[in-house]
Formats: structure tokens, sequence, C-alpha cells
């Protein structure tokens, strides 16, 4: 189904994990992609796997706390392929610890990351979107945390609630321009990301890892499963491709039930 055919999206953090499923998604369904991510090498091969496949595809070295490198970034890619019609901001990490004994330079980290990195690189992508009102969809990679909170993640959940709120505004200012923006929030998703955390929580709650997996990670779905960064991607796939505006501004979960919103 080429439902993004023609279409030119930028994915970041699209090296591994979520971000490259929904770029392989996107390809297949017509987009010409871009893979922005801090590892350059990553971004390429995730490219070249790309275009052996058939589709089209550029890999680019991406730093989404700089604004001259997420600008740098954004025009190479709509050189490469026209303009730009989607953003999926998707860049992120994870540093989790009580609130008495987070550092500040973690805090900010978190925040740069998720918060900045989303602000600047829609900013870029607007540049083109809101050209003769070409229009454009932006989706925000959000979280289960967008809506709840959890023990050990203030700088995490802060961010996250904080993309709908980016989003919302896009939503408003962006309908002049034919723009629509909406969050994807997933539950956990076994990713490298996710890995990471299970020894991390561990230790943080005096826990074995199986403990963290069962009762912290999957204990509210109503299946005991991870969400798959397939169904993230396929969630992605039918906000980027939604006809019109009847559809905006919106947090959609896929978590397994974790979180019903």
């Amino acid at each position: 189904m080429n439902t993004l055919a023609g279409k030119t999206a930028v994915i970041t953090g699209a090296a591994s994990g979520i971000g490259r499923a929904v770029a392989f998604t996107f390809a297949n369904a017509g987009a010409a992609v871009a893979i922005a991510d801090l590892d350059r090498d990553g971004a390429a091969a995730v490219a070249e796997q790309i275009r052996r496949a058939g589709g089209r595809a550029v890999g680019v070295k991406m730093d989404v706390t700089s604004e001259t490198d997420v600008a740098r970034g954004i025009d190479q890619a709509a050189q490469a392929f026209g303009s730009i019609d989607v953003l999926v901001s998707n860049a992120g990490i994870q540093i989790v610890g009580p609130i008495d004994r987070y550092t500040f330079a973690d805090w900010k980290k978190m925040q740069s990351i998720h918060l900045d990195g989303a602000f600047l690189t829609t900013k870029a992508a607007l540049k083109y979107m809101y050209e003769a009102d070409r229009g454009g969809v932006v989706i925000y990679m959000g979280s289960v945390h967008s809506h709840e909170g959890s023990a050990l993640k203030s700088a995490y959940v802060t961010a996250k609630h904080g993309l709908i709120g980016l989003a919302r505004v896009l939503a408003k200012e962006g309908a002049a321009h034919n723009v629509r923006s909406h969050v994807v929030c997933p539950g956990f998703v076994k990713t490298p990301l996710v890995d990471k955390q299970i020894p991390e929580q561990a230790a943080a709650l005096g826990i074995s890892e199986q403990e963290v997996i069962e009762r912290v990670m999957l204990g509210d779905t109503v299946d005991g499963e991870f969400t798959d960064a397939q169904d993230i991607a396929r969630t992605v796939l039918f906000l980027a491709s939604f006809p019109s505006a009847a559809l905006t501004g919106q947090s959609l979960v896929v978590s397994h039930g974790w979180c019903m919103r």
C-alpha cells in the first residue's frame, strides 16, 4: 500500500529501535525517508538497507540538540527528495533515578534531547511545510508517560508531558498551513533503551530484573506483553497518512492496556 507515495519523511533517532521500524514501514508505504541520527554510520547503514530493498532513503547525521545541526540535516533531506512532508520526532534517551539524587546535568540533558530536539526539528521542518501552505504532519514520539507518572522518571515524564503541549499548539498554529500534529504514546517496547533500564531499575528499587519486567514494566498491561515496535510504526503510518484535519492535536496510546486514555 503506497499510502505515502510521493512524500518525504524525516525520522530522528532512526538508526535503531522504534525509529528504524518507522523508517522501514514508511519506505514500504512509498515514502522517501531521511534516517536522521547522532550515529552517522548507523543512519547510513539503515538507509542502505532500505535502498537495497527497493526504497528511497538517505542517512543524515543529526544532533537534535544543535540548532545548526538540525537545520543542516533537514535541509539535506529536503535537497535530496524535494521537500519535507512528514517529521517523526523520535530521538530520545532515558536516565532514571530518584528526584533527590537526580543531577541537574542529567535533567538538562533529558529536556534538551526530548523537548529542545522536538522544537528544533519542528521549526526546521515547518520552513518547508508552511511554504505555499504545502502542509505536512509532525508526529512526536511520546510515551505512556506523556499521561502517567512513574517513580525514578521525573525528567522523562516531564519531557513526555511537554510533547503533548507542543503538539497541541502546533495543531492550532499549523492548521492555517495544512499542517497536522500528533503524539504517539507507546508502552514498554523491547528496544535497547528499555533493555538498559531493566538493570538500572532493579538496582534502584532493590528487586530482581525479572521483577522489573513483570511488575514495573508489564504488570499493568492486559496480557503481560511488551508493545511491539511494528505496532508503533503502523500507528505512526496511520496518523501520517490520515487525509484530513479531522484528526489533529491528538495523543494515541499504544500500550497493551498499560495506560488507557
